[in-house]
């Protein structure tokens, strides 16, 4: 009850206009001189919450991400997916997906995959007779896939926060993200399909014809280099050449020489403007996870935290339980907060409930990010969703509607990994893995 009320306070607090990383922290440093009259360790606080190598992770990141946007790679991921998958029943749908995912694994960024995904993949879509509905949900839905298959900046502050493998987070999110895919994919073949062979039989609508070996080699060949990114990254992790933050710079130097000698699309001006916007990026970051390294610092003082794992522990809680209401809370959040915060408050309230029930924290990152991805979509004010809207001058009411499909899709997958853990845990128990 202590926790809902301070929630309550802070995000009233942040309504008033205030910016995320000031809203937190005055409210903690107001708490904090009440409680115990001052803040004598606010300096060794913040200090230790930057002390990081990790936190290295999320510029290079998204320096990677500048870089192969500005490469203007994306054309050619979604003409080779196209190339492959054209003839098949709701085959553009389906392409969308799977350009989605790739994109994902480069960009790290669901609104940058929505945008850049959407930009190329909706006129496609209407112009070979998708429903505008079909169209805008399939970019929702597959934008959501760029924080959860990796690389990821949330997993990386969530790894942080609960001092918890990166390494490992990011391989748990491969299976879980592909599984996603498969589902949305398989929801295009059927409901577009179905669709497809309705108006064929009336005769106003020709599916492409399957390409031939010519034009598959063709797309391959165009695609070849971008699609190298995502296992050369993953790849060094799994069998140990890399460790998260050497990943993201050797990810951040081979999107670069990618985008500037093979696409040749990247100049000393694209580059001085990425790390312009890396370092932009990055340090309002770093003031979110000082100020709400204060709020769990805040919330340590009064013993919410120890207060969370008696409730659980008086009420005989289940893990299955437990989970469950966190899910419910955190899509709540996500309706109100970015996903950025959402973490970063909640993280160090959980965590001590997470020990007491014996909950992998790398199993409930993966379930956290799937959830950050649902308020995504979620209306009135899912980012994708006014991405979409921007893309195409739709009614909101309209995208609100063609996504809510995905949303459903998407607390099916959360409740498969509720139920099977080994979706998201397989992989990353493969293997030795460092942050």
């Amino acid at each position: 009850m202590t926790f809902l009320i301070i929630l309550t306070v802070l995000i009233a607090l942040l309504y008033t206009g205030l910016p995320m990383f000031a809203g937190m922290f005055l409210f903690s440093v107001g708490i904090l001189f009440w409680v115990e009259g001052g803040v004598p360790t606010l300096g060794e606080t913040i200090l230790g919450h930057l002390d990081g190598y990790l936190l290295v992770a999320i510029p290079l990141f998204m320096l990677m991400s500048h870089f192969m946007v500005r490469g203007k790679v994306v054309d050619d991921l979604y003409a080779a997916a196209h190339t492959f998958l054209r003839h098949i029943p709701g085959g553009l749908g389906i392409a969308t997906v799977f350009a989605c995912a790739v994109f994902a694994a480069i960009s790290g960024s669901s609104v940058a995959t929505a945008l850049t995904i959407g930009a190329v993949a909706i006129p496609q879509m209407l112009k070979y007779g998708y429903s505008p509905r079909g169209a805008y949900g399939v970019v929702a839905g597959g934008g959501t896939l760029g924080i959860l298959i990796p690389p990821s900046a949330p997993m990386v502050l969530y790894g942080v926060a609960s001092d918890t493998s990166v390494g490992a987070l990011f391989m748990a999110g491969v299976i879980p993200g592909i599984l996603l895919a498969a589902i949305f994919a398989a929801y295009c073949f059927f409901t577009e399909g179905r669709r497809e062979a309705k108006l064929i039989a009336e005769g106003t609508f020709v599916r492409p014809a399957r390409a031939s070996l010519r034009e598959m080699g063709h797309a391959i060949k165009r695609s070849f280099w971008a699609l190298t990114l995502p296992p050369f990254v993953l790849g060094g992790m799994y069998f140990g050449i890399f460790t998260a933050t050497e990943a993201a710079a050797t990810g951040a130097l081979w999107a670069l020489l990618i985008a500037a000698f093979i696409y040749r699309q990247v100049g000393p001006k694209q580059i001085w403007e990425g790390g312009q916007e890396a370092a932009r990026i990055s340090a309002v970051l770093f003031m979110i996870i000082v100020s709400a390294g204060l709020f769990g610092h805040m919330l340590t003082k009064l013993h919410v935290p120890d207060q969370l794992v008696a409730w659980v522990v008086e009420n005989n809680v289940s893990r299955t339980q437990f989970l469950i209401m966190m899910m419910l809370l955190l899509f709540v959040l996500g309706l109100i907060l970015e996903s950025f915060s959402i973490i970063l408050i909640t993280t160090p309230v959980i965590l001590p409930v997470l020990a007491q029930l014996d909950i992998d924290r790398v199993w409930y990152g993966v379930m956290l990010t799937i959830n950050l991805e649902l308020a995504l979509i979620s209306p009135p004010v899912g980012m994708n969703l006014i991405v979409i809207r921007s893309l195409t001058g739709a009614p909101l009411l309209e995208v609100d509607k063609a996504a809510l499909p995905y949303m459903a899709m998407m607390g099916l997958a959360i409740g498969l990994i509720i139920l099977i853990p080994s979706l998201a845990l397989w992989l990353p128990g493969t293997m030795q893995l460092g942050n």
